[in-house]
């Protein structure tokens, strides 16, 4: 053999290479061995990418892609705690009328049409016959019963409403209250130990906060959960119907969670599972865009009926406009760009100070500028009517007027709205 006739000295350097590769190799395949059965492959690459020379250059995407998933991953528990705790206090509503109320000789006429979308069937003769007519949603406040949903959804005082659990159990429902001024309502069923949704704080909301929304899609789908992100807040937003009623939402809150017909009403919930928002429209126009009012504004309707059974609002008596930059020069006003400008409405009847109201009796007249309540500025976020919602009839308020080139301060005490 050839490793016979090899001198002696290269034979015992050709031993020693074997035996030491022999161990080597052995060490290293223990060593990936155990590697491999205790570790991920996540966990593994830090060690593979050091032997391998590429730590240095891989540690950043490393870190990265490890705390993404860990993000992940927590994002996903809270979002799926959030929903399970919360699923068992939303509720779906069934609008139910006669079909011979519900069509007038021109045809049928979908009062929230553009809220819910439900396309307008032709028939050739009006049918006859209590049926289902529409969909909602909403969410329950207390143990014994009372409902949060939006008024376009219970605005129809001869329909019959349903309100159904996510158990199923079914409930008739009486309306309390309809706010005149926001698409809120308060509806009662008779039912106790019912679980409940807390609400929260939309002040403290910010643009790319995680929510989310649940609901009775499209009318059918009973607790549909979507997620999304804030997309914007404190947006002015007008919904019309094919009637021509409409509804402005003040400062409301924009959101990419997908908000489908049967949503209206429905809560929009932060991932500690408060509700910061009662979704109420989708814009036709864009795709996820839809649109909430925010929770705050809704509390003193909730607090309102709780202790009078009735909506109680502070009332001024002024028509007005917010002023900005843009319109103050549009209006030769140089010294001013903020508040609230008194105008009158579109028609002769749309005075911009209602006689003997607060403002009448205070001396407010038209182009006054309404400039700050009790020390509060009032701006494009924060509205007159924000801040006058934060009042009680009778309370008494200072004003800061800007009025013919001069302010003053005047007291006002607000009555209750009719």
């Amino acid at each position: 053999m050839i490793f016979e006739k090899l001198p002696n000295d290269i034979k015992q350097a050709l031993i020693i290479t074997v035996i030491v590769s022999v161990i080597t190799g052995g060490l290293v395949g223990g060593v990936v061995g155990v590697l491999l059965a205790g570790y991920s492959s996540n966990n593994l690459w830090p060690y593979l990418s050091d032997s391998l020379g590429l730590g240095n250059q891989n540690s950043d995407f490393n870190q990265i892609s490890q705390s993404n998933a860990s993000k992940i991953v927590v994002e996903d528990s809270a979002t799926t705690q959030v929903v399970e705790q919360a699923s068992s206090a939303v509720v779906s509503i069934i609008i139910t009328q006669d079909l011979s109320e519900f069509y007038n000789r021109t045809g049928p006429m979908y009062p929230f049409d553009d809220f819910f979308f439900f396309g307008t069937p032709f028939y050739s003769s009006p049918p006859t016959g209590k049926q289902e007519i529409g969909g909602g949603s909403g969410f329950i406040i207390t143990t014994d019963g009372m409902i949060v949903t939006n008024r376009h959804v219970v605005d129809n005082d001869n329909a019959e409403y349903t309100v159904v659990l996510n158990d199923g159990t079914k409930y008739e429902a009486q309306v309390l209250a309809r706010d005149d001024l926001n698409d809120i309502a308060i509806i009662k069923i008779e039912a106790d130990n019912l679980s409940v949704l807390d609400l929260g704080d939309s002040d403290y909301i910010k643009t790319g906060q995680t929510v989310i929304a649940i609901g009775n899609s499209l009318g059918e789908y009973r607790n549909t959960v979507t997620k999304g992100v804030i997309s914007g807040i404190n947006r002015k937003v007008v919904a019309g119907d094919s009637a021509g009623f409409s509804e402005v939402i003040e400062e409301a809150i924009q959101t990419d969670a997908a908000i489908n017909s049967g949503n209206s009403g429905g809560p929009l919930l932060d991932l500690f599972g408060k509700v910061i928002g009662v979704n109420t429209a989708v814009s036709r126009e864009g795709q996820l865009i839809g649109f909430a009012i925010p929770i705050n504004s809704v509390k003193s309707v909730i607090d309102s009926v709780r202790e009078h059974g009735r909506i109680v609002r502070p009332f001024l008596g002024v028509r007005y406009i917010l002023l900005n930059e843009e319109i103050a020069k549009a209006n030769n006003i140089n010294d001013i760009d903020y508040g609230a400008l008194i105008v009158r409405g579109e028609t002769w009847a749309d005075l911009a100070v209602v006689p003997g109201s607060p403002a009448n009796k205070a001396g407010l007249v038209e182009n006054d500028i309404i400039l700050e309540i009790n020390g509060e500025k009032i701006t494009q976020e924060n509205g007159l009517a924000e801040l006058i919602s934060k009042y009680k009839p009778w309370d008494s308020v200072r004003l800061k007027v800007y009025s013919k080139g001069q302010e003053k301060e005047v007291e006002v005490v607000l009555v209750e709205r009719e």
